[in-house]
């Protein structure tokens, strides 16, 4: 194969020449740029990526550091799944290419990210379901690489985050679920450390103070995102001594795990207990009762965090001011689970705005 040396050697100038000759650069003629690039074609030459890396000072490539630590079960998490698949497109249309970088466990210093940055050139840097606290993540945010989050509370110099409006989203289905005249409402949520089911949680409270219902700390258990945790605080919401008539699962797979839980105990939803869960993965319009949902648009949000980042690479806030977050709007789907969908024919559901269906934003951000 004819490299950038002997393609050199053939037109009778330098490697640097036709580098330049290569990426369009101002300092070659248009006749040599014209017979280099013949030749180039002639000879079936293809630029390496490190070529082309060396002379521009980028790769056309963001790296993505998803679901950190191998003991995580993040990546097989139907929404982030999706946002996995719905990331590719906007970055395609944008000219680059995504590179998955390994898990900072495979290496034992902290700044195995930044060094597998520099190393390849990477241009910027999308981060979705890890810590944002971890040593190698704070060292790519601190390096000033152009970074950007995907539900992570992402702030630096260079660095920010896009999500959905969980506090808005979860306030609507505490609404919903009042307006049909549910007065128990309890919610499963995930882990209080990550962002997503801390501010589902913030707005669940705030809703329930603001429709003057009482807190119950015993209605709120903290699962994993998962169907099994969503199974197994149902049980423990059915054991109490006055169980809830309605929940509010932070995650669709826990919502399925707690339609699962109610059916089991020989009980119906939501003829004893309606269910309202988030995300609006495929298999929300699937189970039976179909679920009532906060939806979150994934590919919305892949394409604001490529847009974000991309305002950050080609020199927004460099001004010393910090990138701004995004926050996308949510919406309610309703189906049968709630009690409010049974009138639709078979596959529809009802969509409600977050806005309209709740009181505005929950208690700001």
């Amino acid at each position: 194969m004819v490299d950038i040396r002997e393609l050199a050697r053939l037109s009778g100038v330098s490697a640097a020449t036709v580098s330049r000759a290569l990426n369009d650069r101002a300092e070659v003629s248009s006749q040599t740029r014209a017979r280099i690039l013949e030749l180039a074609a002639q000879l079936g030459y293809s630029p390496s990526q490190p070529a082309r890396t060396l002379v521009r000072k980028r790769s056309d490539t963001i790296g993505l550091i998803w679901d950190t630590g191998y003991d995580s079960d993040g990546r097989r998490h139907p929404f982030l799944q999706d946002l996995l698949v719905a990331l590719k497109r906007p970055l395609s249309d944008a000219g680059y290419h995504l590179m998955l970088l390994a898990t900072a466990e495979s290496d034992g210093s902290v700044d195995t990210y930044l060094r597998a940055t520099r190393q390849h050139s990477l241009d910027g840097i999308v981060l979705m379901g890890v810590d944002e606290r971890h040593p190698a993540v704070t060292a790519i945010i601190d390096a000033g690489v152009p970074s950007v989050a995907v539900d992570l509370p992402l702030r630096g110099h260079r660095s920010t985050y896009v999500s959905s409006d969980n506090r808005t989203g979860a306030a609507s289905a505490v609404t919903h679920l009042h307006g049909l005249g549910r007065r128990r409402i309890a919610l499963v949520t995930g882990p209080p450390s990550l962002m997503p089911a801390s501010e589902r949680l913030a707005g669940y409270r705030y809703q329930i103070a603001r429709l003057g219902l009482p807190y119950r700390q015993e209605y709120v258990i903290f699962g994993d995102f998962f169907l099994h945790s969503g199974y197994e605080a149902t049980q423990r919401l059915l054991d109490l001594p006055e169980p809830p008539d309605a929940i509010f699962a932070a995650g669709d797979e826990m919502a399925i795990g707690a339609m699962h839980a109610i059916s089991d105990a020989g009980l119906s939803v939501p003829g004893d207990i309606a269910v309202v869960g988030f995300d609006d993965i495929e298999s929300a319009a699937l189970v039976r009762p179909a679920l009532t949902t906060v939806a979150q648009n994934s590919h919305a949000l892949c394409a604001s965090a490529v847009e974000v980042l991309m305002s950050i690479i080609d020199g927004d806030g460099r001004g010393g001011t910090e990138p701004a977050p995004r926050i996308l709007p949510t919406e309610l789907v309703i189906r049968d689970s709630c009690g409010a969908g049974g009138a639709e024919p078979a596959g529809r559901s009802r969509r409600a705005g977050a806005g309209r269906a709740g009181a505005g934003r929950a208690g700001g951000r």
